[in-house]
């Protein structure tokens, strides 16, 4: 074991120790730990959260995704046997409810939460970790989900999607202005945009904050048009001449309001200059690009970056099969949705764990096989998963990051395409971003 992996190791058993309030023994005296020390009945419990009936960025695919698993794995014999239990939990968006779901995690005896989103890692991550449970691929919009020992990510969540945004872009735009989330995680976004579009030789973005649970954005919608140097007039100093043969571009990372800003800026944009649009997926996904009117909608030539291949890859085949017979025409499940996607890939990666465990199936045996288990093949969704120590990628603030990939698409004829074949490594890019 190395010196880094020792003192993770030994901060981890301190945090332990201090939640079970200093008890001489952890199976004694305080109780048994979930999960690690409870009766084997055959049954593997797990759990996956997210946010459901908020206001803000909604997520309800991302549990029924882990019920549909569930019922698959379980209609054809198990994992090595043992039957597949999935708890879900919606943490509204709140710290408060997120630290609730992390706790019925602990006290139903969950041995890993899967495929889960939460903007509130701070609050989740320490209860998990106070009772030893990995956190298996989560979304990637939280700080903890790449510094906690017991996550796992199988992304590289927002920071890469924005690096990669800012190369996609670079490629394209003179200028750019970002309009993103006026909060603690949306600040950190306008650097790593930034850092793409510097690779790219461009200078920096306009930096637009706005709410992330607003109905209307055209004040918003106005500063990213003088962010590019236009104003809703179509006048400013930027020219047609001046633009060619490159756009100005305003990129929106708002979750589920996104079209909103969108719907906003489409109607300046009616009387005034047409704009390179761009996002990430997440942000924007091919059911809203259907919704707003396919070939014929404001998206069409816009640019957006993700973490897999476009939702048309045969490569999704297996999952959609899955969702097509065990989903029950669930309509929470877009297979086309990033964190259906990202759920489903944690799932892959937790059923590869349960078959390395040799003996009982507890949260620190699943932890052990995570970290001793041969590199985990996604069927190309995503490069070959593994997090060993040599794993680890040297990004600043991000140690547990091991995935650094991302895909460039567009919208043509009204669907997600992408714009060249195969992943975009943006590991130096986000080596070099400022702290």
């Amino acid at each position: 074991m190395t010196a880094r992996r020792r003192k993770r190791s030994a901060r981890t058993t301190i945090t332990l120790a201090a939640a079970l309030g200093g008890c001489a023994s952890l199976l004694t005296g305080c109780g048994v730990l979930p999960g690690d020390a409870r009766a084997d009945d055959g049954t593997v419990t797990v759990m996956t959260w997210a946010p459901q009936d908020t206001k803000a960025t909604n997520m309800p695919g991302m549990p029924a995704m882990a019920e549909a698993y569930a019922r698959w794995v379980n209609a054809t014999g198990g994992i090595n046997g043992r039957k597949l239990r999935v708890l879900t939990c919606n943490d509204h968006n709140d710290s408060v409810r997120a630290a609730r779901c992390a706790n019925r995690a602990r006290t139903e005896g969950a041995v890993a939460v899967v495929g889960s989103y939460s903007q509130h890692g701070r609050t989740f991550m320490a209860a998990l970790e106070s009772a030893g449970i990995p956190y298996i691929g989560g979304y990637g919009i939280t700080d903890e989900e790449f510094t906690s020992p017991l996550s796992y990510p199988v992304n590289g969540g927002q920071a890469t999607l924005l690096a990669g945004n800012g190369h996609q872009l670079a490629a394209r735009c003179e200028r750019v202005s970002l309009v993103r989330p006026d909060t603690v995680a949306g600040d950190q976004l306008p650097d790593l945009l930034n850092a793409g579009l510097a690779a790219g030789g461009r200078g920096e973005a306009a930096d637009i904050r706005a709410p992330e649970d607003s109905s209307d954005y055209t004040h918003h919608a106005r500063q990213a048009l003088k962010g590019v140097g236009l104003d809703a007039d179509g006048e400013g100093v930027v020219t047609a001449s001046d633009r060619a043969p490159s756009d100005v571009c305003v990129t929106a990372v708002l979750g589920g309001r996104t079209d909103t800003f969108f719907d906003s800026f489409r109607r300046l944009g009616e009387e005034g200059p047409r704009v390179r649009i761009a996002s990430v997926l997440g942000s924007v996904r091919q059911s809203l690009v259907d919704r707003t009117g396919g070939p014929n909608s404001q998206w069409e030539g816009a640019y957006a970056t993700g973490w897999y291949p476009v939702s048309t890859d045969p490569r999704w085949a297996r999952m959609k099969a899955v969702v097509r017979e065990h989903a029950f025409g669930d309509n929470r499940i877009d297979p086309a949705d990033p964190g259906v996607q990202t759920t489903w890939i944690a799932y892959t990666v937790l059923r590869a764990a349960l078959e390395h465990v040799d003996g009982a199936v507890t949260a620190r045996s699943v932890q052990r096989a995570l970290e001793t288990m041969p590199p985990v093949d996604t069927g190309g969704l995503t490069p070959e998963l593994s997090w060993g120590y040599d794993d680890m990628l040297a990004v600043r603030d991000h140690p547990r990051l091991v995935n650094s990939m991302v895909t460039f698409q567009r919208v043509e004829k009204g669907t997600l395409t992408p714009v060249r074949k195969g992943f975009v490594d943006v590991r130096k890019t986000l080596e070099a971003a400022p702290e």
